[in-house]
């Protein structure tokens, strides 16, 4: 049975019994929400949970950092780069409430990951299973630029997550910044670098060790998807089977190590 953490850190009903990975996920969500490290960040998503935009004037914005979402038991890890302003800011879930959000939970429920295609509110039925939704930053920063100092004092939400979901086998970056966040928090667990340092790119991928493997895309944002540089057809052809990643020039022990994971490798280079 999987186990689901909610932003309010409770477990889905019908859970009996938490493992130490969720009631650790729990301790880290209460944190996130808890969080005033950094008073750009905080003064900005209060600001814009006071004035709105006119679309949801009539909402009550969460504004307020933003935990992680998803699977206890996640076998994949998907890390974005930080709240929307009037998306996760607004509704107090990652990737929820904009359009970034409709295609990545598009994917992962053709994929199996999720069990609806929307999320538009905490409180809309959407259920993870094995699979964790993060963020390089837990608020909604002006222009979406984090600033460096900002970012590495959020990581260790990150780390501490990454070390309690102890049977992920993929993590996955949307965009440079959650990929060298990822790193950054994977060296901070102890583990070694993997040489040469990966470099980011879409489709890109890493064997960070014996078991995991750290994979990357191209954000979904507005940015990149209304200029055609991340396209359904190009998520959908990514969605597809072994071969078509093979095709496309993947290192053959990481393909190979992939496969192994059966349903989970159709969605990890999303």
């Amino acid at each position: 049975m999987s186990e689901r953490a909610s932003p309010g850190g409770a477990l889905a009903p019908g859970v009996a019994r938490p493992t130490a990975a969720a009631r650790a996920l729990g301790g880290v969500t209460r944190d996130v929400i808890a969080c005033q490290r950094c008073d750009r960040l905080i003064e900005h998503c209060r600001a814009v949970a006071r004035t709105r935009v006119r679309r949801h004037r009539d909402e009550e914005y969460w504004g307020r950092p933003v935990p992680g979402f998803g699977d206890a038991r996640a076998r994949l890890l998907v890390v974005g780069l930080a709240p929307a302003a009037h998306g996760a800011n607004r509704t107090g879930r990652m990737f929820t409430g904009d359009s970034s959000g409709l295609w990545l939970y598009r994917a992962l429920h053709r994929a199996g990951f999720a069990n609806q295609a929307e999320s538009t509110r905490r409180d809309d039925g959407l259920e993870l299973s094995a699979a964790w939704i993060s963020a390089a930053a837990r608020c909604a920063p002006p222009d979406n630029r984090p600033a460096p100092e900002e970012l590495r004092a959020c990581r260790d939400y990150l780390v501490r997550e990454m070390r309690a979901l102890v049977e992920v086998r993929v993590l996955l970056a949307l965009g440079k910044i959650a990929f060298d966040a990822t790193l950054a928090a994977w060296s901070e667990l102890g583990h070694a670098m993997p040489r040469p340092r990966p470099v980011f790119g879409h489709g890109a991928e890493a064997r960070l060790d014996a078991q995991r493997v750290l994979l990357a895309s191209y954000h979904p944002s507005r940015q990149n998807t209304q200029t055609g540089r991340l396209t359904e057809p190009m998520l959908a052809s990514v969605l597809a089977t072994e071969t078509n990643v093979s095709a496309a020039g993947s290192v053959s022990d990481t393909t190979m190590f992939c496969a192994s994971l059966g349903p989970l490798f159709v969605m990890v280079i999303v």
